[in-house]
């Protein structure tokens, strides 16, 4: 943590590295491979171009299809490395941020929460996840898996005798059969759209509030807190000792 340059309020400005490069690296991997996935899946399940030729020269579902394999690749190994740093990563980035066991992070999904529906004037302070946001993202991570698990589930019933992708065909009954598979995985993609709305949109009030610089550590790694928020971010850590 470091105090920012300049003169007055500026000079307490307090320059903090939050997210490391594996953090945003995975964000951005993630975030691509969703808008591709989306749009691969709306596809996939809705063909609304027409071709007229041989399919040889114009394989549109094929590409589509291609395409979304290798996002739906990037996309199961970015939340896999993105839970694994869970374990390796700085404070910001560790599991503890996203289930809420103590008691200033259990007061804080209420206070949260709160501050969204209006029913607050000021944001609760917190210079990582704030504890609604990682619980959040908890569920969303779960919901990943289970994309995840339906996509291998339905490509499975597809792929070629010798394909090592037929083992994941035990996940066929555990989801009730291809249809219902389906089924949940189209349920679970708008699922993750709208959470992506939600996010940017979040992202933008907190950053906006809290001038903290929110959407730009996304980038560079580092947020910068107001004297405010730094205070009320040291006030709740010593109400939880």
């Amino acid at each position: 943590m470091s105090a920012a340059s300049g003169s007055g309020e500026d000079m307490l400005l307090q320059r903090v590295y939050v997210w490391e490069w594996p953090v945003r690296l995975f964000h951005w991997l993630i975030a691509g491979s969703v808008v591709l996935l989306t749009v691969t899946g709306i596809y996939i399940g809705n063909p609304f171009l027409t071709v007229h030729g041989e399919s040889t020269h114009h394989f549109v579902m094929g590409t589509m299809k291609s395409i979304h394999w290798i996002a739906a690749l990037i996309f199961a190994v970015s939340v896999l490395g993105r839970i694994l740093w869970m374990f390796a990563g700085n404070p910001y980035a560790r599991w503890s941020e996203f289930i809420p066991l103590t008691k200033l992070r259990l007061r804080g999904v209420w206070n949260t929460f709160a501050f969204y529906v209006f029913l607050k004037r000021d944001s609760p302070a917190f210079v990582g996840h704030n504890p609604l946001a990682g619980l959040i993202y908890t569920v969303v991570y779960l919901l990943c898996f289970l994309m995840i698990a339906t996509g291998l589930a339905l490509v499975s019933a597809s792929a070629h005798v010798d394909s090592v992708l037929t083992s994941f065909q035990f996940l066929i009954p555990l989801f009730g059969g291809l249809q219902m598979a389906r089924l949940l995985h189209h349920v679970g993609m708008w699922l993750i759209v709208g959470f992506t709305a939600h996010h940017v949109w979040s992202a933008f009030l907190i950053g906006t509030v809290e001038r903290s610089s929110l959407i730009d550590s996304i980038f560079s790694g580092y947020k910068v807190l107001t004297p405010d928020v730094a205070r009320r971010a040291r006030e709740h850590i010593e109400e939880d000792r």
